[in-house]
């Protein structure tokens, strides 16, 4: 992470602005009062500059604060590599000076010479990838059909869903999915896992109403947000039960929102443990030392905090990861999302 504590940025400088114009207009707003307590005048004046204190910081919400938390979001995009179309397409920019800046970089990113290099670096990193998956693929298909062949039907359908799992893990390279299709993902999740723990885990999928599954047909998500999800809720929740293991999901839709919330029987966690995850959740920007939730370390696929990172990265602080657990009861891990159908849908959401 890199160490910016001796930067002087001129956004901190207008945040301690803004504290020191509200605290001015207080202490005045103070000693007006304090005049017409004590004297019994200037009443009006006192009313007028208490008013205009939540007037200010509407006005500086809307006017600045908005517009520069909408140009920081699409220049984090930018920074992390999950948009480069952002960089050219700000609404506000922050001076004349910086928008010429921006404008040469978008011309050095269009240019011919970077569009040859990305080109060439995009079929280098496609034939790479297309080597190891295809590998893999035909092995796994080797394995299924000499299973098939020895009448082991079960390891012919582990191989098989195991397959379809790496295919849609490794080889869609797409940012958003259809909710359908990472439900399909997360099933074929549970049938590889199923196989290790036999009846002792079970998986529920349910719509809060059919209208719901209807409505949600053609929503669109963030790749690999409930895989990790659930394999958090196995390794960490149910895995040392000495009952049946029961993890659900549950899909709501409110209108324009999507709410995935996975839940679990499990051993939970303590209520000081719990605040300090969610404080950890809450930024986008803090490091999260776990692995795929609770636990430690690395196993578990894609962190939690990824997860949560990516949301917020993508739709802004207002959606995103929130636990909820009791020691002994269980977890429920819900994900909040915006109901989106096509990927330029996701522009116009900010924080």
């Amino acid at each position: 992470m890199k160490e910016d504590s001796g930067k002087n940025y001129l956004s901190r400088r207008f945040v301690a602005f803004i504290v020191a114009a509200c605290a001015v207009i207080a202490a005045l707003c103070a000693a007006l009062w304090y005049l017409y307590a004590s004297c019994g005048r200037g009443l009006v004046p006192a009313i007028c500059a208490t008013a205009s204190i939540p007037i200010i910081l509407i006005l500086a919400k809307l006017f600045l604060i908005d517009p520069y938390r909408e140009t920081e979001r699409m220049l984090t995009l930018f920074s992390k590599g999950y948009s480069t179309e952002g960089i050219s397409g700000l609404k506000w920019q922050m001076s004349e000076g910086v928008q010429d800046v921006v404008d040469r970089l978008a011309d050095i990113l269009l240019s011919d010479e970077a569009v040859n290099m990305s080109k060439r670096q995009a079929q280098y990193l496609a034939m790479q990838n297309q080597i190891n998956p295809h590998f893999l693929y035909n092995t796994l298909e080797g394995i299924r059909g000499e299973a098939l062949l020895n009448g082991s039907d079960d390891i012919a359908k582990m191989t098989e869903t195991l397959s379809q799992f790496f295919r849609y893990t490794i080889s869609n390279l797409e940012t958003l999915v259809t909710l359908d299709s990472e439900l399909a993902n997360v099933r074929n999740y549970y049938i590889i896992q199923e196989y290790r723990f036999g009846d002792r885990l079970s998986l529920d999928i349910a719509f809060e109403s059919e209208g719901d599954r209807a409505a949600l047909q053609n929503a669109k998500v963030p790749k690999l947000i409930l895989q990790p999800v659930v394999e958090n809720a196995i390794i960490h929740g149910v895995e040392g039960l000495s009952v049946t293991g029961h993890v659900s999901i549950f899909i709501q839709y409110t209108g324009s929102r999507v709410i995935l919330t996975v839940s679990d029987n499990g051993v939970g966690m303590s209520a000081e443990k719990l605040r300090e995850l969610n404080d950890r959740m809450s930024n986008i920007y803090g490091r999260f030392g776990v692995g795929s939730g609770a636990g430690s370390g690395s196993e578990g696929g894609i962190a939690l905090a990824n997860v949560n990172n990516r949301i917020k990265l993508l739709f802004g602080e207002g959606y995103g990861i929130a636990i909820m657990s009791e020691e002994g009861a269980g977890t429920d891990v819900e994900i909040t999302l915006p109901y989106i159908t096509r990927y330029s849908d996701a522009e116009g959401i900010g924080p």
